[in-house]
């Protein structure tokens, strides 16, 4: 479906809705207006507003008000508050994966193709399934709902879901909040600050606008010390140990910089008690540097903890929007939402691809000076629409019902260039007329996802509620793709290359897969007053995809340079390597059932708050990440079978009045249960590399994230005689090791442990406060993902092999952040 023809049938179809209510006095229901009321959070999480104490659901929230006292800038730094939630930080330029219980097997440092966070994690803005790793700024709240959450979310949430929920436009009053931070890490040079602003305006009794602008300037920590002067004919790999050697490099310091422009604008308008439509505009703009990773770890070329060995700027930009309307109306019998949006991400980037290309062996260590890199252009478009009607009367008996419909087209582009390699074997037939153009591919699908879906609660008794739930999901998944070699080609083959706006005039798009089935939903609670216990079953699911490259020949000969995916059971290579292969090109769909029994409960007449979950997920044929036999691409296949079982605990406890403690703690045990044949992994070899395979096993652990983690927080709060008030927190988080691939156990490597203490002081006035804070008091060094492993680290021909690194937190930072309201 076209984009332009899809926003005017989505945005037509919710105003429409408009005209239904008009007449209707009655008041619109809470659920749209969720608000934090004293200490307690009010949440949306079950499609109606309540108290994130009273539902019996594993689900973490936390406020505007908290997210703005603690200084939480992402995702990342909000995951230490949630027990079973890992977020392996890579930077702003690769982005966050997310991890919760443990369910993950691909390679936690992917960062080509789309963005989605993990993949088993949806994040939603406001009502609209969007990836993107939101500002926390002007914000009514963060949810985070742990386990599966198919039935009334879909696809992506096999794990659980975020929600970020902004604050809408106020009726009741006009305001203006400046806010401004400035801050300096312990390994970088200059102050970096980010500065903000929030202003509503209630244009009259039933319209208001309220925008929220932020720019964050990061000055960065990471040096580049090794970037070459001219890419293919400066020597990349002198003798470090001689100073004269090294001057020929053009060092950058602090590379990994961002520059983080964000914001939204809505407009909320109520014509009548029951009616309410608020129309937004969200968007973010990041210019990156370079990455936040290290070659610390790689013996080839000597590094710092903060150094990464690139040989060439790996800058990067990404773009993020979305406009999202959102329309509730109270029809007496029930609330009648519908949430339209329409949005996408433009990310484009230059990367250092010297490493890949020397480890296959085809020609390009022989040239002295060989240096290459890669370009990508990559753009995600958006597409969705949400009605559901949730019932409002009182009795036994409550009701969701709702239909759902999302498209997501992405379209990218991937252009190589090897400086200097033509010339050099000119002798050989390399083209000579492409400006040392090496590869180029381009990808373009589609996934249209389709489902209806409903809830139905009885309550048997005052205390005892019984919920079923089912959702029907028909997706349909199109590809089509495009990969040459410019050396190998001649001009009437490959006249050049295109721009990825060209993509859709070049390819075809051609149905790939498609998939329908049901998803359920099981949950019994009993309420016991100040305590609450449940038990739930409840099914996820992910949409499987294609893995983008040429079907290889039904004879191939390995070490030709030709980028193609083997089909299930095609053979590769004669001898001692003829190995039969799973699946290269297409995986399925991948489901998990989750099995939980949890608690909520209150003590010391509500001063003490302490939940626990115990859960057990059994996942069907999950994706797992590795790499295609030729020419070492990265894929994902399916593996058989993985488990993953734990408990969760939280507390909340108000000591005094002034002084509160909070705390959680998880462990998780997640492994493959069921082996998956011939995962792909490139072996150092004595003198070179060569092709090995090693099986998934039952009883590998999974990788991506920690057995076990804690945190705990400390708040103290001490009024004075003027009304002011001051205040201090303490927190510290701590994760037990990561493993950073499944089914290499002599390959993959084990990320140590870590922890991270952080304080804070603050003077708060009625319209204004100002904090200092130091996060990482202890400067610890924190590594959160790996890329490769360190059996890539060898010198061939003599060009040295940097592959190998991992992506790291930032060193202690110091700053201070000032807010002030103007009402």
């Amino acid at each position: 479906m076209p984009v332009q023809k899809s926003i005017k049938a989505s945005l037509a179809l919710s105003a429409s809705i408009i005209a239904l209510p008009l007449g209707l006095s009655l008041g619109v229901s809470s659920a749209a207006q969720a608000q934090e009321v004293s200490d307690e959070i009010i949440v949306t999480a079950t499609r109606r507003a309540e108290s994130i104490q009273d539902i019996p659901l594993n689900i973490s929230a936390l406020g505007g008000e908290e997210i703005a006292k603690q200084g939480l800038d992402d995702l990342s730094e909000l995951a230490a508050f949630v027990p079973g939630l890992n977020i392996a930080d890579q930077g702003g330029r690769d982005g966050n994966r997310i991890v919760v219980r443990g369910l993950n097997v691909e390679n936690i440092a992917q960062n080509f193709g789309q963005a989605n966070g993990g993949g088993t994690v949806a994040t939603y803005v406001g009502e609209i399934p969007a990836y993107v790793d939101l500002r926390l700024n002007d914000l009514e709240r963060v949810e985070v709902l742990l386990g599966p959450q198919g039935t009334l979310y879909g696809s992506g949430t096999m794990g659980g879901a975020i929600r970020y929920i902004p604050n809408k436009p106020d009726f009741d009053g006009d305001m203006m909040e400046l806010r401004a931070d400035a801050y300096s890490y312990s390994e970088g040079d200059g102050i970096s600050s980010d500065i903000g602003i929030t202003a509503n305006a209630a244009i009259s009794d039933n319209f208001a606008i309220r925008a929220s602008m932020d720019l964050q300037n990061d000055k960065g920590f990471i040096d580049y010390p090794y970037v070459v002067a001219r890419p293919g004919f400066s020597e990349p790999d002198p003798d470090f140990t001689d100073p004269t050697a090294l001057a020929g490099f053009n060092a950058l310091e602090d590379a990994n910089t961002e520059d983080i422009w964000s914001g939204r604008v809505a407009a909320r308008w109520q014509p009548s008690n029951s009616l309410d439509a608020t129309l937004t505009y969200y968007f973010q703009n990041g210019d990156f540097g370079g990455r936040n990773t290290t070659s610390f770890r790689n013996t080839t070329v000597p590094s710092g903890r903060y150094e990464y060995a690139a040989r060439v700027p790996e800058p990067a930009e990404r773009n993020d929007e979305l406009l999202a309307l959102e329309i509730v109306a109270d029809l007496g019998f029930a609330e009648l939402t519908s949430a339209s949006g329409i949005g996408g991400t433009e990310f484009n980037g230059q990367r250092d691809q010297t490493d890949l290309l020397i480890t296959l062996e085809y020609y390009y260590e022989f040239y002295p000076t060989f240096t290459g890199f890669t370009f990508e252009d990559e753009k995600t478009e958006i597409i969705n629409q949400e009605l559901r009607l949730v019932s409002t009367s009182d009795g036994p008996l409550s009701w969701i019902v709702g239909g759902f419909y999302n498209e997501n087209e992405f379209t990218g582009l991937s252009t190589e260039f090897t400086p200097g390699i033509g010339a050099f074997n000119a002798d050989f037939g390399f083209r000579q007329d492409l400006n040392d153009l090496e590869y180029f591919a381009t990808s373009w699908t589609n996934l249209e996802e389709k489902a209806l879906f409903g809830e139905v609660g009885y309550d048997v008794s005052e205390a005892w509620n019984v919920t079923v739930g089912a959702r029907y999901y028909d997706y349909v998944f199109e590809t089509a793709d495009q990969t040459e070699f410019p050396y190998f080609t001649t001009a009437a083959d490959f006249p050049g290359p295109y721009t990825r706006a060209d993509i859709k005039n070049q390819l075809t798009l051609a149905e790939n897969q498609s998939f329908d089935d049901f998803l359920f939903k099981v949950n019994t609670s009993y309420d016991f007053g100040d305590h609450n216990i449940y038990a739930t079953f409840s099914q996820g699911f992910r949409v499987g995809a294609s893995n983008a490259g040429d079907p290889c020949p039904d004879v191939f000969v390995p070490g030709n340079q030709a980028l193609c995916l083997l089909a299930p059971g095609q053979q590769f290579g004669p001898g001692a390597n003829d190995i039969a292969v799973i699946n290269e090109r297409d995986y399925l769909p991948d489901t998990v059932d989750n099995y939980e029994l949890g608690a909520k409960t209150t003590w010391l007449d509500g001063a003490l708050k302490l939940n626990a979950a115990v859960f057990f997920m059994d996942w069907k044929d999950p994706q797992v990440g590795t790499i295609s036999v030729n020419a070492g691409t990265s894929i994902t296949v399916n593996a058989g079978a993985a488990e993953s079982k734990g408990v969760e605990l939280s507390a909340d406890w108000d000591l005094t009045d002034r002084f509160n403690l909070r705390g959680s703690f998880s462990h998780t045990k997640a492994e493959l249960t069921e082996g998956v044949d011939s995962l792909v992994t490139t072996i150092v070899t004595t003198g070179g590399f060569g092709t090995d395979f090693e099986n998934g096993e039952a009883g590998d652990r999974l990788p991506g994230s920690p057995e076990t983690q804690f945190s705990v927080l400390g708040s103290y709060s001490h009024p004075l005689t003027n009304g002011d008030n001051i205040f201090v927190d303490a927190g510290y988080s701590w994760q037990g090791n990561v493993l950073q691939t499944v089914g290499q156990r002599g390959g993959s490597i084990v990320l140590p442990s870590f922890g991270r203490a952080n304080a804070a002081i603050g003077y708060e006035r009625d319209n204004w406060s100002i904090v200092g804070y130091v996060d990482n008091i202890f400067d610890d060094f924190a590594e959160t993902s790996a890329f490769s492993n360190p059996r890539f680290s060898q010198t061939i021909e003599g060009a040295n092999v940097r592959y190998f690194r991992t992506n790291v937190l930032a060193p202690r930072t110091i700053g201070a952040r000032m807010k002030y309201r103007f009402d």
